[in-house]
Formats: C-alpha cells, sequence, structure tokens
C-alpha cells in the first residue's frame, strides 16, 4: 500500500496553536510601538505649526498667535482672526493634548510671548510624546 504525502489535522492545528502564541506575544508590542508613533508624528506636526507660525510674523509684520484647544485635542495658528492653519491631532492621530498654558503669540520680529516654559503633552495608549517652548518662541523635543 502506498503512503500520501500531506499533512495531517493534528499538524495543521500544532501550527494553528504556535501561530496564535507567537501573535498573542507580538501584537500588544505592536500595538505600543503605534501609540508611541502616534504620539511622535503628532508632536512632530505641532513643532511645525509653531514653527509656521513664527515665519507667519516675520513675514506678514503681525502678531501671530497659537492656540492650544485642549477640548479639540487641536493646534491652531491666527493672525487678526484669521486662522492660518489648524492641526487637528486628534482626528489624524488619535492623540490628547495636555498643555501647561493654551495661547502664547510671536510678535512682528519672531519673538515669542507668553510660552514661558509651554509645554504640551501628546499621549495616545501606551505613547506620549512632549514638546518644549522656551521663552522665546523657540521648541525642542
Amino acid at each position: 500500500m502506498e503512503r500520501q504525502r500531506g499533512t495531517t489535522v493534528v499538524e495543521l492545528v500544532v501550527v494553528l496553536i504556535v501561530i496564535g502564541a507567537l501573535a498573542a506575544i507580538a501584537l500588544p508590542r505592536f500595538r505600543e510601538a503605534a501609540d508611541r508613533f502616534a504620539a511622535r508624528s503628532a508632536i512632530h506636526e505641532t513643532r511645525s505649526l509653531f514653527t509656521f507660525a513664527r515665519r507667519a510674523a516675520i513675514t506678514r509684520r503681525a502678531v501671530v498667535g497659537v492656540i492650544t484647544d485642549t477640548s479639540a485635542d487641536a493646534i491652531v495658528v491666527r493672525s487678526g482672526g484669521v486662522e492660518l492653519a489648524r492641526g487637528s491631532l486628534r482626528e489624524r492621530y488619535g492623540v490628547t493634548l495636555t498643555a501647561t498654558r493654551d495661547s502664547m503669540s510671536y510678535d512682528p520680529r519672531g519673538l515669542g510671548y507668553g510660552a514661558a516654559n509651554l509645554t504640551i503633552v501628546a499621549r495616545r495608549g501606551q505613547g506620549a510624546e512632549t514638546l518644549f517652548v522656551s521663552r522665546l518662541g523657540r521648541t525642542r523635543r
């Protein structure tokens, strides 16, 4: 009698159990990495908005404000009642924002006002990133 080649049901079940165990170990790590990446991306966009606001103040020769809207988890750049830019970070990255101040502004020379030790934190799940704004309006992570 000739023996047929192939896999048995027992072998398939063993392989599925091993794959399931590996997935159970790896999935939380992937989720944590995704949370950290989202928080880092949100802070990077926030930093870009602060840079944009400073450049807009210098270019327009006008005061430009940066508002941290923690209720909508957004950063808004305004000048003279006109919204120049908006970063809806909750929608884009799923993060929540906390800030030590709700706003700051740049004067026509690009100097920051109301930024004394402004700290913005973006959080999602296990991931959190922080942006610091100096008295002069300069940013660093």
